[in-house]
C-alpha cells in the first residue's frame, strides 16, 4: 500500500519530508534520538518517553516484529516515532504483529523514509528541540504551525504515567519486602526484584510517606520516569522524609534525580540527553567502566551536592556527568543508568544484589 506523504517540522524551522506509518495525523513532542540497535519494543513502551518523539538512529526498525512479552508497560507513551525504514514483514517465531500495526493500535503517529542521520546531527549540534509530525502540508501554514511547536511543553508527566492503585506481587519464600514507588516504572525493574527473592508492592507516585511506611518495607525502590525532575515538589518533599527514616533505598534514573533534589542538589537539562544502550559509565572506587542503557534528558549537577550528604559513585565517560551517588548519612544509593536494562547491557545488574545486602545489613 502506498504510504502517505508526511513531514517533520522542527522548532528551528527545518522541515524533513518523508512518509507516514502507524497512525496518520498531527502530533507535537520533544524530539530526541536513541542509539539502540535492538529494543525498539522497550523504547515504545517505556513511560520515560512520555511527551517525546523518539528518533531511531539504527536504520532498520521492526525486523523481529512486536510481541507482548517484551513490553515495559501496557501502553506506548511516545507522542511520535521516527525511523529511517521499518520492516513490513518481520521474521521471528515470537512476533505477533508488525510495528506499523502496533503503532496504529496505540494511536501513535510515525514518520519514515527521512534521513535520520542528518536529523540526529541537527539534534546533536542544536540540542533537543520540539517538533511536529504531520500528514498536512506544512509549507502552506508553516508560521502558524511553528508557533504551536515552540509553545509545546511536557506537563504532568509523572502523574500521567504512574499507576492509580497499589498492587502486590508475591514471591514465594521471599526474605525481603520492597516498595516500588512507581514514577513511571519499567516492568524489568519489578522482574529483577522478584528474581532476587523480593516480595514487591508497587505504589503510585501520589502516595504519602505514611502510606509507604505503613507497608513496613525492608527497602524502597525509586523507579525511572519522565519529565523535568523539578516539576515534582510533593514527591521531593516525601523523599526528604524517607531519607530521615533510614530505610534502605535504591533509586534509578528519575528516582536518582529526585533523591538528589531532596538532599540539596540541583539538576540541569543535558543538550541532547542520553538515550540508548551504549553509554560508558565509570565506577569511581574500582575504576571499572561499564556499558549501560540510559534514557534521560536531565542530570544531577554534582557540584551542588553537599559534600557531607553524598559522594559521586559513577560518572559518564563521554561527558563526565554524574551517573551515581552513594549517600553518607542514610542507607541510600542511586544511579542514572538502568541496571535492569532489556534489551540492553547487563553489566550493572549486580547493583540489585547490593540493594539486597543493604536490606540484609539493616535487618
Amino acid at each position: 500500500m502506498e504510504k502517505k506523504k508526511a513531514y517533520l517540522l522542527l522548532a528551528n524551522g527545518q522541515i524533513f519530508e518523508g512518509r507516514s506509518f502507524g497512525q496518520e495525523g498531527t502530533t507535537i513532542g520533544e524530539v530526541v534520538f536513541t542509539t539502540g540497535m535492538t529494543g525498539y519494543q522497550e523504547t515504545l513502551t517505556d513511560p520515560s518517553y512520555f511527551g517525546q518523539i523518539a528518533v531511531q538512529t539504527f536504520p532498520l526498525i521492526g525486523n523481529y516484529g512486536i510481541n507482548h512479552d517484551d513490553f515495559e508497560s501496557e501502553h506506548c507513551w511516545l507522542n511520535g516515532y521516527i525511523a529511517r525504514e521499518y520492516c513490513e514483514e518481520p521474521s521471528n517465531f515470537r512476533s505477533e504483529k508488525t510495528i506499523d500495526e502496533f503503532l496504529k493500535e496505540q494511536n501513535v503517529i510515525g514518520l519514515c523514509d527521512i534521513d535520520t542521520r542528518e536529523l540526529t546531527r541537527v539534534i546533536r549540534e542544536d540540542g533537543v528541540m520540539n517538533g511536529m509530525i504531520t500528514t498536512e502540508n506544512v509549507y502552506e501554514q508553516k508560521e502558524q504551525l511553528l508557533q504551536q511547536v515552540r509553545e509545546f511543553a511536557i506537563k504532568d508527566a509523572v502523574t500521567t504515567v504512574t499507576g492509580k492503585t497499589v498492587t502486590e506481587y508475591p514471591c514465594p519464600g521471599s526474605q525481603y519486602h520492597v516498595v516500588l514507588l512507581d514514577l513511571g516504572y519499567k516492568r524489568n525493574i519489578l522482574q529483577k526484584l522478584l528474581e532476587v527473592n523480593c516480595r514487591v508492592t508497587v505504589m503510585p507516585a501520589t502516595v504519602t510517606v505514611e502510606d509507604i511506611l505503613a507497608q513496613k518495607p525492608d527497602g524502597i525502590m525509586l523507579s525511572n520516569g519522565p519529565g523535568n525532575p523539578e516539576d515534582n515538589p510533593e514527591i521531593i518533599a516525601n523523599l526528604q522524609k524517607l531519607t530521615v527514616a533510614k530505610i534502605p533505598i535504591f533509586g534509578i534514573c528519575l528516582g536518582h534525580q529526585l533523591m538528589a533534589l531532596a538532599n540539596g542538589a540541583k539538576t540541569y537539562k543535558l543538550k541532547y540527553g542520553h538515550h540508548g544502550g551504549n553509554q560508558p559509565v565509570k565506577e569511581v572506587t574500582s575504576g571499572k567502566v561499564y556499558v549501560t542503557s540510559q534514557n534521560h534528558n536531565y542530570a544531577v549537577d554534582e557540584k551542588t551536592l553537599p559534600a557531607n550528604v553524598g559522594m559521586i559513585s559513577h560518572y559518564n565517560v563521554n561527558d563526565k556527568s554524574c551517573e551515581g551517588i552513594q549517600y553518607l548519612q542514610a542507607p541510600i544509593f542511586t544511579v542514572q543508568f538502568h541496571p535492569e536494562a532489556c534489551s540492553g547491557p547487563q553489566d550493572t545488574s549486580c547493583l540489585f544484589m547490593k540493594f539486597i545486602d543493604m536490606m540484609k545489613g539493616d535487618k
